[in-house]
C-alpha cells in the first residue's frame, strides 16, 4: 500500500462513512509524480475537485506530515483532464518534478471583467509571445481573485506546445532550496530551475527577509531573463509595498509589466457564478445566483466552495436548492464574514464611494446627499448587523426606532421602484461584505 493511501484510510477514520464513500473513496494517488514535498491526487469530477479542496486539503496535509515528517503540499486535480492532455501532447513529454498545473485553469474558464480585464490581457499577450513582451509579468492583487488562475491558465497553453513549464509557491521554491543545500546536489537544484522555458511562481512576497533564497532567486531570475525565457510572478501587493525585498530585485520585478488585479464588481461576480455553476454542473435559478453575489466576498474560491456546499447539501438531503434553501446554508457562512462589520466600518464605506465624511452621515445635516448617505448607511447597517433599532437611531442620531423605521420603508420603497437605487444598494453591500 503506497503512503497515499495510508493517508486516504487514516482520514476514513476521521470522517463521517457518508462523505468518505461520496468524495474520498474517489480519490486516487499518483506515486509516480508525486514528491517528497507534493502530493498529487486524481478526482473523477470538477465537484469533488472543488469539495476535497475546500474541506480537506489542509487535513490531508496534515496527515502526510504527520506520517512522514515532511510538509507536503495536496494537489487535486481531475484524472480525465491530464489523460485528454497527455492524448493531445505532439510534443516529447517533459519531465517534471514541482510544475503542476491545473488543467481547470485556463483562459475559457477565467471570467473577465473591468476588475481584471488588464491584467488577463497581459498574461494572455504573454502567453503568445513568450519570453518576448511583458519579461517579467508580475501580477498582484488579494486571495482568490484569480491569479494563479491566469498565472497557470498561461503555463497549460505553453506546456501544451511543448514548454518546459515550472510553476511553485514560494514556499516550494524555498524547500526544494534546502533539500538540495542539504544533499549537497546544488547543480541539479540550477539546471532545473533555469534551464526551463518558462517559471511561474505564485506569492513571492514570502522571499521577504529571506537573504539566502533571495541571493539564489536573483541569479535564477538573471539566467532566466538573460535567455529570454518567461517569468511570470504573483503577490498580494506591488512590488514597491514588499517589505524586505532586495532593491535589485524589486527593480527586476518591475522592469516588464506590472498588473493588478481587483476585486470583481456585481456584475462580474455574478458572471463568474454563472461559468462555475455550468462547469461544475450546477443549476441555480437567478434569484440565487443574485443573492450569493451579494452576501459573499470576492473571493472566487468561496464561490466554489459555496457551489459544492449547497450541491453537496441538496444530494444529501435529496432537496431541490431554492433561495430559502439557499439562505439557510450559507447562513453560518455569512454570519463568519459579517460578524466584524461595525456601523463605524459600514458607514466609511458608504461615506468614502459617496464622496462624503463619515461624520456628516451622522450629522444632523440635512442636505439632499447627505440624507441620500445616511438613509443608505442605515440601511445597510440593518440588512448587516445584529444591532437593533434604538441601537441604530442612537448611533445616527435620530429622535427613536419610528424614525429608523420609517427611513427602512423608505428605502424598501425605492429599491421596489427604482432599478439604479437598487443596483446602487446591491453594490455596496457587495463593496461591504468583501471588506469584513
Amino acid at each position: 500500500m503506497n503512503i497515499g493511501q495510508e493517508v486516504l484510510n487514516t482520514l476514513k477514520d476521521e470522517i463521517t462513512e457518508l462523505e468518505y464513500n461520496r468524495y474520498i473513496r474517489h480519490l486516487t494517488y499518483d506515486a509516480k509524480k508525486s514528491t517528497a514535498t507534493q502530493a498529487l491526487f486524481y478526482a473523477p469530477n470538477a465537484l469533488v475537485v472543488n469539495w476535497i479542496k475546500n474541506k480537506y486539503t489542509d487535513k490531508i496535509a496534515h496527515i502526510f506530515e504527520v506520517k512522514t515528517g515532511s510538509k507536503v503540499s495536496v494537489q487535486i486535480t481531475l484524472k480525465n483532464a491530464v489523460e485528454k492532455r497527455k492524448s493531445k501532447k505532439t510534443a516529447p513529454e517533459v519531465k517534471q518534478t514541482s510544475s503542476l498545473l491545473n488543467p481547470s485553469h485556463s483562459f475559457e474558464n477565467f471570467m473577465v471583467g473591468g476588475s481584471n480585464q488588464f491584467a488577463f490581457a497581459a498574461v494572455k499577450s504573454a502567453s503568445e509571445n513568450p519570453g518576448k513582451v511583458y519579461n517579467p509579468l508580475f501580477i498582484y492583487g488579494g486571495v482568490g481573485l484569480g491569479k494563479t488562475h491566469l498565472m497557470q491558465a498561461a503555463g497549460n497553453v505553453l506546456q501544451n506546445e511543448g514548454k518546459v513549464v515550472i510553476y511553485t509557491t514560494v514556499e516550494q521554491f524555498l524547500n526544494d532550496f534546502i533539500r538540495h543545500v542539504r544533499n549537497k546536489t546544488m547543480e541539479r537544484f540550477q539546471e532545473k530551475y533555469r534551464k526551463c522555458d518558462v517559471l511561474l511562481i505564485d506569492d513571492i512576497q514570502f522571499l521577504s527577509n529571506k537573504e539566502g533564497i533571495q541571493e539564489e532567486f536573483f541569479h535564477t531570475f538573471e539566467a532566466l531573463k538573460g535567455a529570454g525565457k518567461q517569468i511570470i510572478l504573483t503577490a498580494d501587493k506591488h512590488p514597491k509595498k514588499i517589505g524586505g525585498l532586495e532593491a535589485r530585485l524589486q527593480s527586476r520585478f518591475e522592469w516588464g509589466l506590472v498588473a493588478d488585479i481587483q476585486p470583481p464588481e456585481l456584475e462580474t461576480k455574478i458572471a463568474i457564478i454563472k461559468k462555475k455553476c455550468e462547469i461544475n454542473k450546477v443549476k441555480l435559478s437567478d434569484d440565487i445566483i443574485n443573492y450569493i453575489a451579494t452576501v459573499i466576498d470576492s473571493n472566487v474560491r468561496e464561490i466554489e466552495g459555496i457551489l459544492s456546499k449547497l450541491h453537496a447539501y441538496s444530494q444529501l438531503m435529496h432537496v431541490d436548492i431554492d433561495l430559502e434553501f439557499t439562505k439557510n446554508v450559507l447562513k453560518d457562512q455569512m454570519h463568519e464574514n459579517r460578524e466584524n462589520l461595525t456601523m463605524d466600518k459600514i458607514t466609511e464605506i458608504v461615506a468614502k464611494d459617496l464622496n462624503i465624511k463619515p461624520s456628516e452621515i451622522r450629522s444632523k445635516g440635512r442636505s439632499k446627499n447627505i440624507v441620500y448617505a445616511r438613509r443608505i448607511s442605515i440601511y445597510i447597517c440593518r440588512e448587516l448587523t445584529q444591532h437593533t433599532m434604538p441601537q441604530l437611531a442612537q448611533y445616527f442620531g435620530m429622535k427613536d426606532h419610528t424614525a429608523i423605521s420609517h427611513t427602512i420603508k423608505k428605502i424598501n420603497d425605492l429599491i421596489k421602484d427604482d432599478e439604479d437605487f437598487r443596483v446602487k444598494i446591491e453594490e455596496l453591500t457587495n463593496k461591504i461584505t468583501a471588506s469584513s
